[in-house]
């Protein structure tokens, strides 16, 4: 098997969370892990979740696009303002090659009342694109720092 973790991180909170899954799925295959690097995002939370709130695009450092390649796609984003953060939103209007893929979308969030909007908003650009086998799992911002708690809800999904 063949894995991608792709994620975008700005308190660190995904980050971790993306750093577990992979090490879980390094037991079952190949992984790479691919931080998003957003180039014009403001060092201010607020416009951040502004521009997410708008679900705005951000330029990003360029990538490989096309994920043929990989058997499975694990894609995590903090939620902001009930969506993804920009460079995430970015990465899903670019990517391609996801006929048939299975795909892990993941979130880290504080209050949660965005999560599931977030989730099925990503879901639905993914499909479009032809994934079809979705698994979802969120970690609140306070479990982070858990890994057994991260790697619980992990093993949930994906066994």
């Amino acid at each position: 098997m063949r894995a991608l973790v792709i994620y975008y991180s700005y308190s660190g909170n995904t980050r971790k969370v993306s750093k577990i899954l992979a090490e879980y799925l390094k037991q079952k295959g190949e992984v790479e892990i691919t931080e998003l690097k957003a180039q014009d995002e403001s060092d201010k939370f607020f416009t951040q979740a502004l521009r997410a709130f708008k679900k705005e695009r951000a330029e990003i450092l360029p990538l490989n696009f096309d994920l043929s390649q990989y058997d499975l796609l694990c894609l995590g984003t903090p939620v902001w303002a009930f969506g993804p953060a920009p460079a995430m939103n970015t990465f899903l209007d670019k990517c391609f090659g996801l006929a048939g893929k299975q795909i892990v979308l993941f979130t880290t969030y504080g209050s949660g009342a965005g999560n599931n909007r977030c989730l099925n908003y990503m879901q639905k650009i993914l499909a479009r694109k032809g994934a079809k086998d979705f698994r979802r799992f969120s970690i609140q911002q306070f479990k982070v720092n858990n890994p057994e708690f991260v790697l619980s809800q992990i093993r949930e999904i994906l066994s």
